[in-house]
């Protein structure tokens, strides 16, 4: 038994050393063929290239394996850090469309209550004027501005640019005071606004400020009287002997106590009126009395 084994090894063997030599035996060339090819062309050619593989073995880098590995392992490890260095980037860039985007919606927000209260501000200031923010860009604001258009009462659309010195410090001051009304800020400094503006203009800027804009603090500096005379502090500026000097003033006090200078006044006028009175009666009954 054991024989036939072995022999059934050895027959398997060879069954697979001559599949192995068909699988890796070159091609037959029929004679015809070969008839074409010079016996010492080809071996010269054999001699060029067993020269060529014995000075490819002399000069043969060993170590290329090795320093292929290392390649491989740094290649590999900037790969990691280029997709980790991707993550973020993604990262961070969408955080920053979500920020752009809030931002567009805030802006667009407040830019549609600004122009609203502007129409309402330039209507109350004009008596009956209109006027109108607008994008230049709707698609992208932050790129190109806004234009600011009005029509003053009686007059036709016109740029801000375009307007007179009167109706640029009006319209100004619509803006303002919706900048005030959507987001207000605690503090004003305003220098001759109302140069430019008439005697009904003055009453009505001076007004809105000294009713509307209470949750604020207005300096504003002013020739025109009433304009200051609704304040409630009045600083003077003066010059005496080349030195510029100063004095605060409370309008209220003022008028306080004119009142009761007034009040007083009228008190002794009314006693002296009294006294006259009764000394006439006086008289009159003494001369009465001696008839």
């Amino acid at each position: 038994m054991e024989v036939d084994d072995d022999g059934k090894n050895a027959e398997t063997q060879l069954d697979e050393r001559e599949h192995a030599d068909k699988s890796t035996s070159l091609d037959s060339l029929s004679h015809d063929v070969l008839e074409k090819y010079d016996v010492e062309d080809i071996k010269e050619s054999i001699s060029t290239l067993e020269a060529e593989r014995n000075t490819l073995a002399k000069n043969a880098n060993m170590g290329a394996i090795a320093e292929y590995r290392k390649k491989e392992a740094d290649y590999l490890a900037r790969v990691s850090e280029l997709d980790q260095v991707t993550e973020e980037r993604n990262a961070a860039r969408k955080e920053h469309e979500e920020l752009r985007r809030q931002r567009l919606e805030m802006f667009m927000d407040g830019f549609g209550a600004i122009t609203l209260k502007l129409k309402e501000m330039y209507q109350m200031i004009t008596l009956g004027g209109d006027a109108e923010l607008e994008l230049v860009d709707s698609l992208d604001p932050f790129s190109e501005g806004i234009v600011f258009s009005v029509r003053p009462p009686k007059k036709s659309w016109k740029n801000i640019s375009n307007l007179s010195g009167g109706e640029k410090t009006l319209s100004s001051l619509s803006l303002v005071f919706a900048l005030h009304h959507y987001k207000p800020t605690p503090l004003y400094v305003m220098d001759e606004i109302d140069a430019a503006l008439d005697f009904k203009n003055v009453s009505i800027v001076a007004n809105y400020i000294k009713e509307r804009t209470k949750n604020a603090q207005f300096i504003i500096i002013s020739l025109r009287n009433n304009m200051f005379e609704l304040a409630d502090r009045l600083v003077g500026i003066y010059k005496t002997n080349n030195c510029t000097k100063s004095v605060t003033i409370n309008p209220r006090a003022f008028g306080l106590a004119a009142q009761q200078n007034g009040a007083l006044a009228d008190r002794s006028n009314a006693n002296l009126s009294t006294s006259k009175a009764a000394e006439g009666k006086s008289m009159s009954i003494q001369s009465n009395s001696r008839v």
